[in-house]
């Protein structure tokens, strides 16, 4: 299933590549918005980065489950840190966040977490 993931990854790098160019003013807008928000502030890029991952969780989002445990990944996270804040997910959103706990891990395998 990592495998799959990781074609998820090269995937959307070339479909952003796509976005820049045919929509380019929603993907600037967003990038702005994106470079903005997600920095170290008041808390921090990685305690950012689990907020995210457990509303992908919460809302069901795979694309941005996948998108963010790697993010989480990036910014320092643990593979248990990550699995815990997708748990909190679960635990307030109930039976279909749980559903989506085989999307996070399958992300932190493709990421070798």
């Amino acid at each position: 299933m990592s495998e799959n993931v990781k074609a998820f990854y090269e995937q959307f790098a070339a479909d952003a590549a796509k976005m820049k160019q045919q929509v380019p003013d929603a993907i600037s807008g967003f990038g702005m918005l994106f470079s903005k928000v997600m920095k170290d502030g008041a808390i921090t890029l990685l305690e950012k980065e689990f907020v995210a991952v457990g509303i992908a969780v919460a809302i069901q989002c795979a694309p941005c489950i996948k998108l963010h445990v790697k993010k989480c990944l990036e910014a320092g996270a643990s593979r248990q840190q990550v699995l815990d804040a997708a748990s909190v997910a679960v635990m307030m959103a109930g039976g279909p966040a749980y559903t989506h706990m085989p999307e996070v891990i399958d992300a932190l395998d493709a990421c070798g977490a």
